[in-house]
């Protein structure tokens, strides 16, 4: 299982989804271009100590992404443009948790490109989660279907 962070905007959430995946054992894909430097001291500061801990890939953008990734794994976007909850997703053990940018999400080539489409419930008149609360919530979910908690 891996989570994967389509061009972050802010580097204290990458550093949070450093520390998540670190403690989960769950792999990271930072997706280029970042609005930041991947060594700016913010995202350092976030991370804390647990950056020796995870398991993080860097791409060079959306292609390169792709092609790195192995015949048939799925990407589940997670957006509030879908109509599909996430709790009813089937998770696969090698699936891909897909987080797009806090700013502007993810294009609309990339959400032709995923396997599936799906969204967090949240109260009427909320907007969205943070990127990584959300990404908490899927990852939780995703590992307890496929009894993958460390």
């Amino acid at each position: 299982m891996r989570l994967a962070l389509f061009q972050p905007d802010i580097p204290q959430n990458v550093g949070a989804a450093i520390r998540l995946c670190a403690c989960l054992n769950v792999g990271l894909d930072i997706i280029q271009p970042c609005t930041f430097r991947l060594d700016d001291r913010s995202l350092k500061r976030a991370a804390l100590d647990y950056g020796p801990l995870a398991h993080v890939t860097v791409h060079g953008g959306w292609t390169d992404f792709l092609t790195s990734q192995p015949q048939g794994r799925a990407i589940v976007l997670l957006t509030t443009r879908a109509e599909r909850r996430f709790p009813a997703y089937a998770f696969g053990p090698d699936d891909v948790i897909l987080m797009g940018s806090e700013s502007s999400g993810v294009p609309d080539a990339v959400h032709q490109a995923v396997t599936a489409r799906l969204r967090i419930p949240i109260a009427p008149g909320a907007r969205s989660l943070n990127v990584v609360t959300a990404a908490t919530l899927a990852l939780g979910e995703a590992l307890r279907q496929n009894n993958a908690y460390p």
